[in-house]
């Protein structure tokens, strides 16, 4: 009596599971990466609040840098500042979503902030914030 074997396969790589483990890679990489932008302001010394929460706003946010010089900038583009309004109003336009966050140098005047959040309101901004640093972080670093 002759016993029939079954017939050989060939090996072969199966690539379901590959798939799923570069499919993981790929969302890992990309929250890793969310997880690592940076706020669109430019780095300027700001000022120390005890009760700061660190806060990331995304692609959320329209960010005006005050500094100590007296540049303004919008989202790292200057502007002048009789013209800071209008900027504000056309993003504001595009998406009115977006929240306004003074990014201002320490050793700047307090009526150039309340000016910058003037036109900010004035321009239709509903939400606005007032970056800071928390107690005990180094003030070269930016927020």
């Amino acid at each position: 009596m002759r016993i029939r074997r079954p017939p050989v396969e060939k090996a072969r790589i199966e690539l379901i599971p590959m798939i799923d483990t570069m499919a993981f890679l790929l969302v890992f990489f990309m929250i890793a990466s969310l997880a690592m932008s940076r706020q669109a302001g430019l780095p300027v010394s700001l000022p120390r609040a005890e009760t700061a929460d660190p806060q990331t706003w995304g692609d959320r946010s329209l960010v005006v840098t005050l500094e100590s010089d007296g540049g303004v900038y919008l989202n790292k583009e200057a502007v002048a500042r009789g013209s800071l309004a209008e900027k504000i109003r056309g993003r504001l336009a595009e998406r009115p979503d977006l929240i306004v966050v003074i990014n201002a140098d320490e050793g700047i005047r307090h009526g150039d902030v309340v000016a910058a959040m003037d036109a900010a309101k004035n321009a239709g901004a509903a939400r606005m914030a007032i970056a800071t640093r928390p107690r005990g972080s180094n003030p070269n670093r930016g927020p």
